[in-house]
């Protein structure tokens, strides 16, 4: 069956995404590093997606999530991954990569790529994965300067969600970071991410004292627990981040078969059928479409 993407591009993909928080009780996103992991996360019938950074790194330029990636890298996979699939997609947008008005940029040129939503953190540059050693923040005026920056951009016509990120628990305890986050919201943020809280117990006092919409950052074997999503949603939360899901369980499928294929030995447990493979990126959908055209047809 041909698909509506025709009609679903019309859509602003930032209508899209406050369409979601509006219907959704609760939101799981699954985040995704290329355009195949998030046409499978599509295919999977989740909502929404998020560009790990963490993830996006490692599968781009093989490095960890500790800055190194550069803007237009970003700028690339993120506009790859959103004309791949019709769900909105959040990107990683990590500190702005500059001040605020860096921060203008970068948020113009992500709303322009068709990202839903942009992150956007308090760390000092360059940045650390949320949950490894070695983050620090910015000073106040300086965090509240980059939502400020988003929120106008977007008031100037580049319509995109701004998810407000701060490390400031790791370094600041978790009242200052409480405080950011409400100063956040003040600031025309959308989606409140208050990284890395310790325990449950923390979770709920996030969740009872920052208004708006809150996101879990589920990293499993991180700092924060593994909670269920039934948890998670009693506890308060909107959303929650799956960063590593997808890219973990590829790269342990990956280890795994090139070590039965290093050793001659069967690998055909871990491998899709050839037909389903194909079916997963998508040649059938093109032969059905290209059909329609006598010089584009392949018997």
């Amino acid at each position: 069956m041909i698909s509506n993407r025709k009609i679903e591009l019309k859509q602003n993909p930032a209508e899209k995404l406050r369409t979601v928080l509006k219907e959704k009780l609760f939101i799981p996103i699954p985040s995704c590093f290329d355009a195949l992991s998030a046409k499978l996360i599509e295919q999977a019938n989740f909502d929404v997606t998020f560009m790990s950074g963490f993830a996006a790194s490692a599968s781009r330029i093989g490095s960890p999530d500790l800055g190194l990636m550069t803007f237009s890298e970003v700028f690339d996979q993120a506009n790859n991954i959103c004309n791949a699939i019709d769900i909105p997609m959040i990107v990683d947008g990590d500190t702005g990569y500059g001040n605020a008005m860096n921060v203008r940029r970068t948020l113009k040129e992500c709303s322009k790529a068709g990202c839903a939503g942009i992150l956007i953190e308090d760390q000092l540059a360059p940045k650390r994965c949320g949950h490894t050693p070695g983050k620090d923040v910015v000073d106040k005026e300086e965090a509240y300067d980059r939502i400020r920056a988003a929120n106008d951009m977007r008031n100037e016509g580049y319509d995109i969600l701004i998810m407000a990120r701060t490390d400031a628990n790791h370094t600041h305890g978790l009242k200052e970071a409480i405080a950011r986050a409400q100063k956040f919201y003040e600031l025309g943020a959308d989606i409140l991410f208050v990284e890395a809280p310790k325990n449950k117990k923390e979770m709920i006092t996030i969740c009872n004292e920052v208004p708006g919409h809150k996101v879990a950052n589920i990293v499993e074997g991180g700092i924060t627990p593994n909670l269920s999503m039934k948890e998670l949603e009693d506890i308060g939360y909107k959303l929650a981040i799956y960063p590593l899901t997808v890219m973990s369980s590829a790269m342990k499928a990956m280890v795994k078969s090139l070590d039965l294929l290093f050793k001659d030995e069967d690998r055909s447990d871990l491998l899709l059928d050839f037909s389903d493979l194909r079916k997963k990126v998508g040649f059938d959908e093109y032969y059905e479409i290209s059909s329609k055209y006598e010089t584009s047809k392949r018997s």
